[in-house]
C-alpha cells in the first residue's frame, strides 16, 4: 500500500499537498488581518495611516525581498529556503500575537514578510521543477485554489477569533499550520536547486529596490496627511524615482543580477507580469477598502464580514484549477484577458454601493469579482512560469509574485490616498460615511480601469508557450 502511495507519479502530488500547506499560512494571514483591522485600530489606538502599515509592513517586504528569496532557492536549495521562511514566518506570527503597539505589530508583520518572501517564490519553483509542461498548469491551477481556500476561511476565522477571544489569535493560527508545514516539506518536498551557471546575491539592487518601493509607498500614505505638493511627498516621490531609476541601471549592468531584465524580452512573460501588477493594484486595495467599508460604513460585525466575502472565495475555490487545465489546453491569453474583464465589472458593481446598501447588493460584485479572480490569476502565472527556463523558476516565481506583493502594497496606498481626498472629518462625524462612499467610489472607479487596461495588454502581449515533448524532471539535486 506504502509502496503504491509513494509511487513516482504520485510524489509529484504529495509535493504539492506538501507545498500547499505552506502557501495556505501565507494567504490565510492575508484575510484574517484585513477582518481584524478595526478592531486593530480600536485596541491599539492607532491611526488610519499606521492602520495602513500593518498590511503594508508586510506587503512591501515580502514583495522587496521577493527576488531575493527566489535567488536563495535556486542558489541554495528550493526546499531548504521553503523551510528557513516557514520557520521564520512561524515565529514572526507569534510575535505579532504578542505585540501591545503599533510600532512592535509592523516591526513583527515586517519580519512576516521576510519569511514569505523565502517561502512563496520556492512555492511555485518546487512546482515546476516538479511537474513535466503537460501538468504544470493543472499544478498551478490547484496552487491557485488553495490560495483561494485560505482566502474563503480566513475571514470567517478571523471574524470568528476577533468576536469570540480577540484579534491576536489570527497570528497564533498560523502556529500549528507552520509546524505543519516543516514536518510535510521535510517528508515529501526534495532538494532541488540551479546548477547551471555561477549563482550570487545581488546587494546593490535589493538595497536600491528596497528604497525605491519604500519612499514610493511611503509617500502614497503621506498624502492621507499632506497635500501631493507639499515638500515631504514631492521629496519621497523624487527619492523612489532616483533610487528606481539607479536599480534599472545596475540590473543591466550587473553581471549577475538580482533581476534578470532579458527574461522580459519574452513577450509573454512581461505582459504576464505587467498583468499581475495592474490585478495587484486594483484588487489588494480594493479588499482592503471593503473590509473598513463593510465595517465602518455599514457596520457589519468581524463575522459577519468574514461571512459577506464566502461567495466570492468559494467560487475562486472551484474555478481556478479549472482555468489552470483551460491554461494547459488552450493558453493563457483569452482567458486573462476574459478574467480581467470580469474583475473590472465587478469593481464597476462595488462602485453602486453606499450607506443603503444590504448583502444582496453586494452579492453580483463578489460573484463575478470571483469568477473574475479565478480566470485571472492561475492562467497569468501559468503563461509567467511557462515562459522561463525551469533553471530559472525560482526567479521567474519570483518576479510574478513580486508584482502581485509590490502591486497590492501600492494599490492599498494609492486607493487610501483616493479616499483621503474625500475624507475631511473624523470618523465620529455622521457626515463621514458619506464622505468615505464617495472616496471608496473613486478607488474603485481607478481599479477597474487598472484591470481593463490589464487584459488589453494581455491579450496583445501573451501567447500560447509551445512546450517540447519531454520526459519527467529528475526531482533530485
Amino acid at each position: 500500500m506504502r509502496a503504491r502511495l509513494f509511487t513516482a507519479e504520485n510524489r509529484k502530488w504529495w509535493t504539492l499537498v506538501a507545498v500547499a500547506v505552506g502557501l495556505f499560512m501565507i494567504m490565510l494571514d492575508n484575510t484574517v488581518v484585513n477582518v481584524a483591522l478595526p478592531s486593530i485600530q480600536k485596541e491599539l489606538g492607532i491611526s488610519i495611516s499606521e492602520l495602513e502599515w500593518v498590511v503594508n509592513a508586510y506587503a512591501l517586504t515580502f514583495g522587496v525581498l521577493l527576488l531575493s528569496g527566489g535567488k536563495l532557492a535556486d542558489l541554495l536549495g528550493r526546499r531548504a529556503i521553503f523551510i528557513a521562511g516557514l520557520v521564520i514566518f512561524t515565529g514572526a506570527s507569534l510575535w505579532c500575537g504578542l505585540a501591545g503597539g503599533a510600532a512592535s505589530l509592523i516591526a513583527a508583520r515586517t519580519v512576516q514578510g521576510v519569511g514569505a518572501a523565502l517561502m512563496n517564490p520556492a512555492t511555485l519553483s518546487i512546482i515546476t521543477a516538479t511537474f513535466p509542461p503537460r501538468q504544470r498548469g493543472t499544478a498551478i491551477g490547484i496552487w491557485a485554489g488553495v490560495s483561494a481556500l485560505a482566502l474563503a476561511i480566513g475571514p470567517i476565522v478571523g471574524g470568528l477569533l476577533t468576536e469570540k477571544i480577540n484579534w491576536s489569535w489570527i497570528f497564533f493560527v498560523n502556529i500549528p499550520v507552520g509546524v505543519l508545514g516543516v514536518i510535510a516539506a521535510r517528508l515529501f518536498i526534495d532538494e532541488t536547486k540551479d546548477t547551471s551557471a555561477e549563482q550570487s546575491l545581488d546587494l546593490p539592487g535589493l538595497l536600491t529596490s528596497g528604497i525605491g518601493l519604500f519612499a514610493l509607498t511611503y509617500g502614497l500614505i503621506q498624502t492621507n496627511t499632506y497635500s501631493w505638493t507639499s515638500a515631504r511627498v514631492l521629496t519621497l516621490f523624487a527619492i523612489a524615482v532616483v533610487a528606481l531609476t539607479a536599480f534599472v541601471l545596475l540590473e543591466l549592468r550587473q553581471r549577475l543580477p538580482m533581476l534578470d531584465l532579458t527574461l522580459f524580452k519574452n513577450p509573454t512573460f512581461a505582459g504576464a507580469n505587467v498583468a499581475m501588477l495592474l490585478v495587484g493594484l486594483a484588487m489588494f486595495g480594493i479588499f482592503f477598502y471593503n473590509s473598513l467599508f463593510l465595517q465602518g460604513v455599514l457596520s457589519y460585525g468581524a463575522i459577519k464580514t468574514g461571512a459577506t466575502f464566502l461567495p466570492m472565495t468559494v467560487l475562486i475555490i472551484f474555478v481556478a484549477p479549472i482555468a489552470g487545465r483551460f491554461a494547459d489546453r488552450i493558453g493563457a491569453r483569452w482567458l486573462m484577458g476574459a478574467g480581467m474583464t470580469l474583475l473590472a465589472v465587478a469593481l464597476i458593481l462595488f462602485g453602486t454601493l453606499d450607506e443603503s446598501s444590504s448583502f444582496w447588493n453586494i452579492l453580483p460584485g463578489l460573484l463575478v469579482g470571483g469568477v473574475g479572480m479565478a480566470v485571472t490569476m492561475a492562467p497569468t502565472t501559468a503563461a509567467a512560469m511557462g515562459s522561463v527556463p525551469v533553471a530559472k523558476a525560482g526567479v521567474g516565481s519570483a518576479v510574478i509574485n513580486s508584482m502581485r506583493q509590490v502591486g497590492g502594497s501600492l494599490g492599498i496606498a494609492i486607493m487610501g490616498a483616493l479616499v483621503a481626498t474625500r475624507v475631511t472629518v473624523a470618523p465620529t462625524s455622521p457626515l463621514w460615511r458619506h464622505e468615505f462612499v464617495g472616496g471608496y467610489h473613486r478607488a474603485v472607479h481607478l481599479g477597474a480601469a487598472l484591470v481593463l487596461l490589464g487584459a488589453i495588454i494581455s491579450v496583445v502581449t501573451v501567447r500560447k508557450v509551445r512546450h517540447e515533448p519531454a520526459a519527467e524532471p529528475a526531482i533530485g539535486a
